[in-house]
């Protein structure tokens, strides 16, 4: 499609506003403790008065634009904006810490920032604006100049939640220490680069014609763990991308005008991206876009937005499914479920019990279930059945969607035909795949294509069985899938080898009931110092605060000495072994000391025992 010209944003906006959907509502807000809807003919409205703040600040064709944000309308104003005057957004999930988040910002070279003053996260505050001061004074030391840095107040219209579904409440520290005697929200401002959004919007024009862009002009760069340690930015390209996410929307899901689809992902993963926001609005969607937890402020929120806007398409994952399951059947059957017909699974693979609880309980067994297989690099989903049309098993997702052509290889490289498992690779590109890793190509060429010249590599293993269905069996390589957030060990690695008492550092992903993988750490000490509650505290406040809340280790475990080959290589399969307690480790014959392992086996921490 190179040389053809087209703009996202028109499409998502001006499309269906001058077809006369200007009235239907786009997305129903449903906030931490408020909610709010906005329809198409305000949205553009909107975008195009912010597009205008960014043209009037000097952003231009082919910049980069960093948005650190929560769950609000305005996240999905800021990228649109972006988009319609042809620069790249880069979006940065609302939970990352200031290192994660400069470090991200410094390699897109972002000259701009869109941030939050703040958000509630149920009763736990999350100071956007504070952390994205301290990851600004990181890029200024790094001479990176940021120009603008433009704040939504949103804790005007957020009130401190009083208490969780457990009746603690951890908002009163946070009110203290944040807000000033008045219950304003405090935020430390300077004024040479910050502005407030809504004084930045007020007298500006609500009319700014799209650029127009050649199809292969890129879109968005969005950051995904590396097994480097280094985060990569996977980047989409306009044309392709668009085509794809508004195809798979309307196939994965069925959609027909009239539905009311619930995505409740955050779009700061690429989930939220292609199905939040792209996805739906190309197809003129009425969406939820969900700011909360499930679990706030009860056990029911999710079936309680469900049954309030009869939700017809619903999009969730196993880990939500697997932490509400906990509850029982009771907090679902409160409620109508009736409007919805699919149910949709994303983010790692879905264990069958899951499944089958989805379908039963909160499907009342009369449900169509895409489990979709796909990654930041696809774009879109790759791998899934299609409602009404696929006969599914528990646990599958089943066959490839159109135009992709699945392959499992063993490890030499050679076809496996039939039944059989090996790595999941791709024999032809589709649409919406990635086009380069930013700024760095030969990494793209290296990542995904050099393994099996001639195939794109996925990073995972899968299995084909005797029907012909795909079952994805998870990460194959030195990464792991934490609640659905793609983490490498490398990256959390360098973060525990910072602490002056940690001379080595090995992770590795053990399974856990409710978030598919936790981290399993293990630490060699460095001569002088001593393996504590004090110590094991710090190391996970360490990668806590480096990476993000969602990487804290679950497990830290002292490891003497660590598994290595001859050549010096960490043998991480012996030490997955070692943090469920199994002791069938197969060939350790090419271990330098094969002694370390019974030692690793008496340091297990009595809080991992299986």
């Amino acid at each position: 499609m190179e040389g053809a010209k087209t703009n996202i944003c028109y499409n998502c906006l001006d499309r269906h506003v001058s077809k006369g959907k200007e009235e239907q509502v786009a997305f129903y807000w449903e906030g931490n403790d408020d909610v709010e809807s906005v329809t198409y003919g305000e949205l553009l409205k909107e975008v195009c008065r912010v597009a205008n703040v960014l043209k009037a600040k000097g952003v231009k064709k082919g910049d980069r634009v960093a948005i650190y944000m929560p769950m609000i309308k305005h996240l999905v104003i800021a990228m649109l904006a972006v988009a319609r005057i042809g620069a790249v957004h880069s979006i940065v999930f609302g939970g990352y810490s200031a290192d994660s988040l400069s470090e991200r910002m410094i390699d897109a070279q972002a000259s701009v920032l869109i941030t939050a003053d703040a958000v509630w996260r149920a009763t736990k505050l999350i100071a956007l604006k504070e952390i994205a001061d301290n990851a600004l004074k990181i890029c200024r030391s790094k001479k990176l100049d940021v120009k603008l840095c433009l704040v939504v107040q949103h804790m005007k219209t957020v009130t401190p939640p009083q208490s969780s579904t457990n009746g603690t409440n951890d908002a009163n520290p946070a009110k203290r220490t944040h807000f000033d005697d008045k219950g304003n929200f405090k935020v430390v401002w300077d004024s040479s680069v910050d502005v407030w959004w809504h004084e930045a919007v007020a007298d500006v024009s609500s009319e700014c014609p799209p650029v127009w862009m050649d199809a292969e002009d890129p879109l968005f760069m969005l950051y995904t763990s590396g097994s480097t340690g280094k985060p990569k930015g996977v980047l989409h390209t306009i044309g392709g991308y668009m085509l794809y996410t508004a195809t798979t929307f309307k196939y994965t899901f069925d959609y027909q005008p009239g539905d009311v689809y619930f995505c409740t992902a955050d779009i700061g993963w690429i989930t939220g991206h292609s199905y939040v926001t792209y996805g739906p609005m190309l197809n003129c969607a009425t969406s939820i876009l969900f700011e909360g937890v499930p679990t706030y402020p009860h056990t029911s929120r999710f079936w309680e937005i469900i049954e309030k806007y009869k939700v017809s398409k619903f999009y969730t994952a196993p880990t939500a499914i697997r932490t509400l399951m906990k509850f029982g059947d009771e907090p679902v059957k409160k409620y109508d479920l009736s409007s919805l017909s699919v149910l949709g699974s994303v983010g790692e693979p879905i264990n069958p019990e899951a499944w089958l609880w989805y379908y039963r309980v909160v499907g009342d067994s009369n449900v169509s279930i895409v489990d979709t297989f796909w990654q930041t690099e696809t774009g879109g989903h790759v791998i899934t059945p299609l409602p009404g049309a696929t006969p599914t098993k528990p646990g599958s997702a089943c066959f490839p969607f159109f135009g992709v052509d699945v392959v499992l290889l063993d490890d030499e490289g050679r076809e496996i035909k039939g039944e059989g498992e090996g790595y999941l690779v791709f024999s032809r590109p589709w649409p919406g795949m990635m086009r380069s890793v930013y700024g760095d190509h030969e990494r793209f060429e290296t990542t995904y294509f050099k393994k099996f010249p001639g195939y794109y590599c996925t990073g995972d293993g899968a299995k084909r069985d005797k029907d012909g269905y795909i079952w994805v069996t998870g990460r194959i390589d030195d990464m792991l899938n934490v609640s659905g957030h793609l983490l490498s060990t490398a990256q959390v690695e360098s973060a525990l080898v910072e602490h002056e008492a940690v001379a080595e550092a090995a992770v590795v992903a053990r399974p856990h009931t409710v978030k598919g993988e936790c981290l399993y750490c293990y630490v060699t000490l460095a001569e002088g110092h001593t393996y504590d509650t004090t110590l094991v505290t710090q190391l996970k406040n360490k990668v806590r605060g480096k990476i993000g809340a969602f990487a804290t280790p679950d497990f830290m475990q002292l490891a003497p000495g660590l598994p290595k080959t001859r050549s010096g290589k960490i043998m991480r399969r012996v030490l997955r072994k070692v943090a469920v307690g199994d002791r069938d480790l197969g060939d350790i014959s090419t271990l330098a000391d094969p002694s370390v392992v019974e030692v690793l086996f008496q340091h297990r921490p009595k809080e991992a025992k299986v």
